[in-house]
């Protein structure tokens, strides 16, 4: 498989990432369980992780390596706030959250450490891939 088929696989994993987080924080805000996080910042990480979206699929479909260090840089924001947001609602960090009650998506943080996770594993690609000029086009 080559590296540009394995992009584009890690976009479309990418995207179910900022779209299922949105739709988690959204859905639970009010469920004991979960930290408050100021809507504010929900909302800055969906657009940053919309804006990286964009501006990655635009750069894998017209490879330019200004656009591919852009993309790079909002995936990396996008990271990173969502791993801080993620360790704020983490049980045992700080007492933040107390135990969930009635979470439809999983039993716990799991899910949520999984995807974040991949999408850190994921943003390494990219950044290799665009550091090291390895889209063609």
């Amino acid at each position: 498989m080559d590296l540009e088929n394995v992009l584009w696989m890690l976009t479309a994993l990418a995207a179910v990432v900022v779209l299922l987080t949105r739709m988690r924080m959204k859905a639970t805000a009010a469920r004991s369980g979960h930290a408050a996080i100021p809507q504010w910042i929900v909302t800055g990480h969906t657009l940053v992780g919309v804006a990286a979206l964009a501006v990655w699929s635009a750069y894998l479909l017209s490879p330019s390596r200004p656009v591919g260090l852009a993309a790079v840089a909002l995936w990396w924001i996008e990271v990173v706030l969502g791993l801080l947001i993620l360790l704020r609602w983490l049980p045992g960090s700080g007492g933040h959250a107390e135990d969930a009650v009635d979470d439809t998506w999983a039993d716990g943080p799991a899910l949520s450490v999984l995807g974040h996770v991949g999408l850190l594993l994921g943003t390494c690609v990219f950044t290799y891939a665009v550091l090291s000029d390895r889209v063609v086009g």
